[in-house]
């Protein structure tokens, strides 16, 4: 019963920017860990950007600094801003959000933490 859907995904060129997003259907994210993981052709998937209950972030080192992720628990959504977009980053952009029962205080990145993951929104980034 409870959707993860992602949207917002897209080709760019090196250097451009690009936010994709995500909703949660029938279920309270607001004490939940939310996050964004991306996995790559022939790569493992790896949590790129994380946020607490508390507002707290953590990124993976090869977005920090380009990436910001952000929330709205009222909206039950979860946004990924991606800024000077390199090749690198083209991948299967997935959602991924904790139970709501965590009462996350951490901002994970690792997989094990998640629960409800949605089917991902492509990102190309071309040179």
């Amino acid at each position: 019963q409870v959707q993860v859907q992602e949207s917002g995904g897209g080709s760019v060129q090196a250097g451009g920017s690009l936010s994709v997003s995500c909703r949660i259907f029938n279920y309270q994210s607001s004490t939940s860990c939310m996050a964004w993981f991306r996995q790559a052709p022939g790569k493992q998937r790896e949590g790129v950007a994380a946020i607490g209950v508390r507002g707290n972030t953590n990124y993976a080192g090869a977005v920090q600094g380009r990436f910001t992720i952000s929330n709205d628990y009222a909206a039950n959504s979860l946004v990924l801003r991606m800024d000077m977009l390199s090749p690198e980053d083209t991948a299967m952009y997935t959602c991924a959000i904790g139970l709501a029962t965590d009462n996350c205080l951490v901002a994970p990145l690792e997989k094990e933490y998640y629960y409800y993951w949605g089917q991902g929104t492509q990102v190309t980034v071309s040179s």
